[in-house]
């Protein structure tokens, strides 16, 4: 709405500033009846005068007077063109005539108004004189109000201009942003998340610019997003206290939406609080989890997957806590063979004994039919949804493709969320709650 308004005043005020200014001058007519002695001639003289008032309003208008003046004043203009700068109107109920003359010089509207006031006078009382050598003209034109010097332009009016294109701007705008609200189809809602997704929203991720650079949060960070995991870490754990989900898939509905760090990130942030966990590269087509954590992956599930190597060859530990990873590999001709083969359940079930958590980086769900086959090898699926880009329709499609073979949607990751978007009141986003200060440290003013 605020654009709208700024881009309709600014318009208005261009259009303005380009527009040549003209002057107006005005003159006033009184028409009269001549010879009128007895009250009764005075008021029939009324009469008559006030009906020839509105067709002298025409005459004024006309290419006749017109080229009477320009004749009289020797103007470089056709008769057509300069009656196109004249006006004239009637006052209702008098034998008034306001005559307006407009022009871009100040001093020729004056002089176009004084001789329209002369010729027409002229002009009335050689139409209205009878035929005859001493007829008399039954009525008479005088100018009451002589034509003064316009000392500023009537036109453009700059200040109205820009109040007008304001008002215009402001509600094209708010009918833009009521539009874009309803045409807009993504998904920004965390009950629409999770009605459309089969799943509960389990976290919201805010978006961070540094991890969007560095991919991975520092250790025992204290800001919003590192909270944001930890608080999926959570309630991740929690998802069913009797059988919590131990091997789970990471994936999204489509490209760009933030799968793979949130896959490193919640790695990390279980290893932090003590757990072991590995995570799979099993994007075997874009792998990106060794690149974020700045490892080797020249050797890894592919190979586990056709023999080549096992798992204690390829597997790497980060850092000095419990997270290990199992990089891509080699990029294979047939993934989808791959991931839902028996090698991999088998793979997945070995690691499943010797960690607390497994992770497995999927690929998208909608573009390929890689994850449709590894869903069903693993405990559930965590859908990353990126705010205002996954669209309603690509959230359903991806439950309805994991509805189709099985799968268990353990809950959806509301991603990438700028920090004013208002999501849900449920992970307290908005109140600073950090830790006391220290009592002992010197206070500041």
């Amino acid at each position: 709405m605020v654009a709208g308004a700024l881009v309709g005043a600014l318009a208005a005020l261009g259009l303005s500033l380009l527009q040549t200014p003209l002057y107006s001058s005005q003159t006033q007519l009184f028409v009269s009846a001549t010879d009128s002695v007895t009250t009764a001639e005075a008021f029939q003289g009324s009469q008559l005068s006030q009906q020839r008032v509105t067709s002298y309003a025409q005459l004024l208008t006309g290419e006749e007077l017109a080229s009477r003046v320009v004749d009289d004043l020797q103007l470089d203009l056709t008769p057509s063109a300069l009656a196109g700068h004249i006006t004239a109107t009637a006052v209702t109920d008098t034998v008034l005539l306001n005559v307006t003359v407009t022009d871009p010089s100040a001093v020729q509207a004056q002089r176009i108004a004084e001789s329209i006031g002369t010729e027409f006078s002229a002009m009335v009382e050689e139409l209205e004189t009878p035929s005859g050598a001493d007829a008399v003209s039954p009525v008479k034109v005088t100018v009451t109000d002589r034509s003064d010097l316009p000392t500023a332009p009537s036109s453009p009016q700059t200040l109205r201009n820009v109040a007008l294109g304001l008002l215009v701007g402001l509600l094209l705008g708010a009918a833009g942003a009521i539009a874009r609200v309803r045409l807009d189809r993504t998904v920004k809602d965390a009950e629409d998340a999770a009605e459309l997704a089969g799943g509960p929203v389990i976290g919201v991720i805010l978006r961070d610019d540094d991890l969007a650079s560095q991919h991975t949060i520092e250790r025992n960070s204290l800001s919003r997003t590192a909270e944001g995991y930890r608080q999926l870490r959570t309630n991740l754990q929690f998802l069913n206290v009797d059988e919590p989900p131990k091997v789970i898939m990471v994936s999204s509905a489509v490209p760009s939406e933030g799968k793979t760090t949130l896959a490193v990130n919640l790695a990390l942030s279980l290893a932090e609080a003590g757990r072991t966990v590995t995570v799979i590269e099993a994007d075997l087509r874009r792998p990106r989890v060794t690149r974020y954590l700045g490892m080797v992956g020249g050797v890894g599930l592919t190979n586990i997957l056709t023999g080549s190597a096992g798992l204690e060859d390829v597997i790497q530990p980060y850092g000095d806590g419990g997270l290990s990873v199992i990089a891509a590999g080699p990029t294979p001709p047939n993934p989808s063979e791959l991931l839902s083969s028996s090698h991999m359940f088998s793979l997945i079930d070995d690691l499943r004994q010797k960690n607390d958590f497994v992770l497995l980086d999927a690929p998208p769900l909608l573009p390929v039919a890689d994850s449709s086959g590894l869903a069903v090898l693993v405990d559930g699926v965590v859908l990353s949804l990126r705010y205002g880009s996954t669209t309603k329709e690509q959230l359903a499609q991806t439950h309805a493709t994991l509805e189709r073979v099985g799968a268990k949607t353990l809950g959806v990751v509301l991603n990438i969320v700028p920090p004013k978007a208002e999501v849900t009141s449920a992970y307290g986003y908005g109140y600073n709650y950090g830790y006391d200060p220290d009592p002992a440290a010197p206070k500041t003013s």
